[in-house]
């Protein structure tokens, strides 16, 4: 198995928000992991804003997560439920439906796409969230609100939490981790991504969130054209694998 000795394991990363880099962060521990000679898997199992091709629905994020999982996955393991419009995924999958109390986008599939990926024993297994914690999937016929962060909770996962490094950043981190822990989970580390190249008091800020966390910090990424550059600011062993 590599450099390392580890337990086979799932991270579920997650991020403040939409566009804070979750990809980009996945992709750089993917490939820190398989240069360690690790077995490695990436799962998005929800995407919205997917091109339409010959193959079917792709989407970027996704095709980044095949790119550089170690195993050979097919397109469709790594993203079982992909949307072409780029908006919320619980509307796009309303606006497929003619029947506006359909159920919600189904957690079974998220489930056995997991499942379907765990029987390939990866070493670590790197699961992408879309939008933010509390993603929604739908009302069901109950009436009540389905989140993606269900299935996390359901799975035990420990989360990697992405910080998009913008104006507002503190508060959606500190809420975010807030509820993470209230649904019981341990958040295993925290990634600071610089989105904005001209936020002011950068440093601070990433010092009052390692005060306000109170979660292991794996480091800071600057803005760099590839996820491959991110492996020298980021530190794999607060993951402890």
């Amino acid at each position: 198995m590599g450099n390392l000795s580890v337990k086979r394991r799932a991270f579920f990363v997650t991020g403040t928000d939409t566009e804070v880099g979750k990809t980009f962060v996945s992709e750089a521990l993917l490939i820190l992991l398989n240069n360690k000679g690790l077995l490695t898997a990436g799962y998005k199992p929800i995407a919205a804003g997917c091109e339409l091709t010959a193959q079917g629905l792709r989407n970027e994020d996704a095709l980044a997560l095949q790119k550089h999982s170690s195993i050979d996955l097919s397109y469709d393991e790594v993203n079982p439920i992909a949307f072409e419009a780029a908006i919320a995924p619980h509307l796009a999958a309303q606006n497929l439906s003619e029947d506006e109390t359909a159920q919600p986008i189904s957690v079974d599939t998220v489930r056995e796409g997991f499942n379907c990926l765990l029987q390939k024993k990866p070493d670590v297994l790197i699961v992408e969230g879309a939008g933010g914690w509390r993603l929604p999937l739908g009302i069901d016929y109950e009436g009540q609100a389905r989140y993606l962060s269900e299935f996390v909770i359901e799975r035990n996962l420990s989360v990697i939490l992405v910080v998009g490094m913008r104006l507002g950043c503190l508060n959606h981190a500190v809420l975010t981790a807030e509820c993470i822990r209230n649904d019981g989970l341990k958040i295993a580390g925290w990634v600071a991504n610089k989105v904005d190249p001209d936020m002011p008091m950068l440093d601070n800020n990433i010092d009052s969130l390692k005060t306000l966390l109170d979660a292991p910090f794996i480091g800071t990424i600057p803005r760099l054209n590839t996820p491959a550059d991110a492996g020298a600011y980021l530190d794999l062993s607060i993951l402890d694998l």
